[in-house]
């Protein structure tokens, strides 16, 4: 005998036809410990809508009641209602069910075959290659009640292809649609694939493609979607904010120099670059490296070279070519003395930090080129700091030094419209680090933009000609002090 208890195990328990299960099942109705929320579908749950609980089980319901179905068109890319709540099959016959909540069409078409995965009980899904073929049949409905995904949205899924498994695997995906072609007669559904893929692969030309990120791959710019979406949180926030106007103070070129010295000093500090600060002072002042650490020295000093010139420090990007360009020559200046991390040039392969992957090396300069559209919509140089900021340090579009190169750009936009600059001191670094990783792991910009108006306020009280009476306001800060130690102190004088 078929076992359906304890019923409490199970949300859905479905209708036999033997007759001893049949008759528990009744008794169990009649007993109010079951109810019927569907022809065939009981449940021990009288507290959910029949619409919760369908859309719940939807799947294993599929598998019992329709053995054999295959999840296919949209729905085998998607594995979700459409928002009309429209779930596609292909099955042995063309009909339309209704479940609570849930429109069941099935089309009769060809059964599985191999490749095609078996999902849930004997609920089969169309594999990749067969689901895209099946999207791009002709369908006499559109949106929610399509079968069928839209054109872009094919050529976005494609893009992802080539993003995750490279141009290999898109050309591997080709080659096994067309096999699948010939055996389930989609010729002419192959023709329209094979035509997408090979203007991605920019071998025709990108004009049948409609996707933006698809033509950009095509016109050999790809960009990273997900960061895109990241970026334009952000943009959204600071465009909603008001933010005040910090003048520069240290506008002498002795002052200046003090502060592009701690400038340069906490950037490399908190990159792990430590040296003793009057090790750091007889680098700069000698423009000597130290003997024993020639590479860590030069990055002081290249950083230094950097923010200490104001010229420099005024040049701002003016276009998203303008911006790569500034970006290497930058990093260039930076890194020339650590050749093994390919000074002035784009990362050659992927990097992460910690539990963060940044962005494939083949979309770093689509990406930074799409998030250009943002930064040069805002208007505030704070906005536009610390969006630019953010937007290098998520790319992370070098091997190394992209922390110091980000802020380097940040203090850029400050410098050019009379701003104070930034320090981020040796006690904020967790908070830094921290604010960094909650915007680009939970897409939440709050912490990020109050921990860098925190770090501008603090910076803006840092002033004077004397370099030894500057120390003594960032000691009384307990700006060289551990985060475990001590926190950053504002000193309004």
């Amino acid at each position: 005998m078929e076992n359906i208890l304890p019923i409490h195990l199970q949300e859905v328990v479905f209708s036999s036809s033997n007759p001893q299960v049949s008759k528990q099942i009744s008794k169990l109705e009649k007993a109010e410990k079951l109810r019927k929320i569907s022809p065939r579908i009981y449940t021990p749950n009288f507290t959910d809508s029949p619409e919760t609980i369908i859309r719940r089980n939807l799947f294993a319901i599929l598998g019992k009641l329709y053995p054999g179905a295959i999840l296919s068109h949209r729905s085998a890319l998607e594995f979700k209602p459409t928002s009309a709540g429209h779930i596609f099959l292909t099955y042995t016959y063309t009909k339309k069910i209704n479940l609570p909540g849930i429109t069941l069409r099935f089309m009769e078409g060809h059964a599985p075959i191999e490749g095609d995965n078996r999902f849930s009980g004997d609920l089969f899904a169309s594999q990749t290659e067969r689901a895209l073929l099946e999207n791009l049949q002709v369908s006499r409905q559109i949106g929610p009640q399509s079968k069928t995904l839209t054109l872009p949205e094919i050529e976005a899924k494609l893009e992802g292809i080539i993003r995750v498994k490279s141009e290999t695997g898109l050309n591997e995906l080709r080659d096994k649609a067309r096999v699948i072609a010939d055996k389930l007669d989609m010729k002419s559904e192959f023709e329209k694939l094979n035509k997408l893929i090979s203007a991605l692969l920019s071998t025709h030309p990108s004009k049948i493609l409609s996707s933006p990120i698809a033509v950009a791959r095509a016109f050999g710019n790809p960009y990273d979607p997900a960061r895109l979406g990241l970026f334009e949180k952000l943009f959204v926030a600071l465009k909603q904010q008001e933010f005040p106007n910090r003048p520069e103070k240290n506008t002498s070129s002795q002052s200046f120099r003090n502060f592009a010295f701690y400038e340069a000093y906490f950037s490399n500090y908190i990159e792990g670059t430590e040296f003793e600060l009057e090790d750091a002072k007889r680098i700069i002042e000698t423009d000597t490296p130290m003997p024993n650490r020639d590479e860590d020295s030069h990055e002081v000093l290249g950083t230094f070279k950097l923010v200490s010139n104001k010229t420099e420090m005024s040049i701002t990007p003016a276009s998203p070519d303008n911006m790569l360009e500034i970006l290497l020559y930058r990093h260039r200046v930076l890194l020339n003395a650590r050749t093994s991390m390919k000074p002035g040039q784009f990362k050659d392969k992927n990097n992460r930090a910690g539990e963060t992957y940044f962005v494939d090396h083949t979309l770093v300069k689509g990406t930074l080129t799409k998030g250009f559209d943002y930064y040069q919509t805002l208007t505030h140089p704070f906005s536009k700091a610390i969006f630019i900021m953010f937007l290098v340090s998520e790319v992370h579009p070098f091997l190394d030094g992209n922390g110091r190169i980000a802020r380097i750009m940040m203090n850029a936009e400050l410098t050019k419209e009379g701003q104070t600059k930034i320090i981020i001191p040796t006690v904020y670094r967790e908070d830094y680090v921290g604010a960094l990783r909650r915007l680009s792991r939970q897409n939440d910009p709050s912490a990020y933009i109050h921990m860098i108006t925190r770090a501008w306020e603090f910076s803006e009280t840092i002033i004077g000609d004397d370099m030894v009476a500057m120390e003594k306001l960032l000691d009384a800060s307990n700006a060289f002090k551990e985060h475990d130690k001590a926190m950053l102190k504002i000193l309004h004088s």
